[in-house]
């Protein structure tokens, strides 16, 4: 009888040992990550939907599965990376708006460019709904600029834009959920001996591509301006 309960609490042991992996980040990579919680969700969710490319496509997605494995505040990460989405979505609009059909045709290559119009032409909704909804290597980008230089709706671009990206992020969480362990353990078989080098690749980068969005949007500002302003002056002196 004591041989049999030593067993079955040995047994109990070692089962609660190789669950461990999947409560809690053991890796620098996963802690990292972790480490910045729903800011850092937030923030990378804005670039990843802003005209300007991250590193790792589809970061917010990644984040939002490791997340959502720890079984966290689902709901409430949902929530934040749909709203930070929603601000980049729309700030590429702007700029789509601003700098018109000549800023999207210099960024988007001749052939992708006219695909995007003939799709916003003929389907206004599906074109921002399916790049927000489907994963790389489809291109959200184009789309979102095109809808502003094509003055598509702000409501009704916002709502489509905004429907979609949280449909996206649920069913990235919901991945999360469902295979988390096994997501946290590979990633942290990965990581132990890559941790630091993907650290630096990958958060460099991030912060490079902020301030080349802030950047090219001055610039696009800047651009769109100069000739309002002698627009407005040859009114004037006629």
């Amino acid at each position: 009888m004591i041989s049999a309960i030593t067993s079955f609490a040995a047994k109990a042991g070692s089962s609660t040992f190789e669950i461990a992996p999947a409560r809690g980040p053991r890796s620098p990579l996963l802690k990292f990550f972790f480490s910045f919680g729903l800011f850092g969700l937030f923030f990378v969710s804005i670039v990843d939907s802003s005209f300007v490319p991250l590193p790792i496509p589809g970061l917010t997605d990644i984040m939002l599965v490791l997340m959502a494995a720890r079984h966290q505040n689902v709901f409430l990460q949902v929530i934040v990376a749909s709203v930070g989405s929603a601000i980049g979505g729309y700030l590429s609009y702007r700029v789509g708006q601003s700098g018109g059909m000549a800023f999207l045709e210099k960024r988007v290559p001749p052939r992708i460019f006219k695909l995007v119009c003939e799709w916003m032409e003929r389907h206004a909704i599906l074109s921002v709904a399916l790049p927000a909804l489907l994963p790389p290597p489809m291109p959200l980008a184009p789309f979102v600029l095109a809808a502003g230089a094509l003055k598509m709706s702000k409501n009704k671009f916002l709502a489509v834009f905004i429907i979609s990206r949280t449909a996206r992020h649920t069913i990235a969480a919901g991945l999360g959920l469902y295979y988390g362990r096994n997501i946290l353990r590979l990633w942290n078989r990965l990581s132990a001996e890559y941790a630091t080098p993907i650290l630096i690749v990958v958060w460099s980068a991030i912060i490079l591509s902020c301030v080349l969005a802030f950047w090219k949007i001055y610039k696009t500002s800047q651009s769109v301006a100069l000739p309002q302003g002698l627009e407005s002056q040859g009114k004037s002196l006629a």
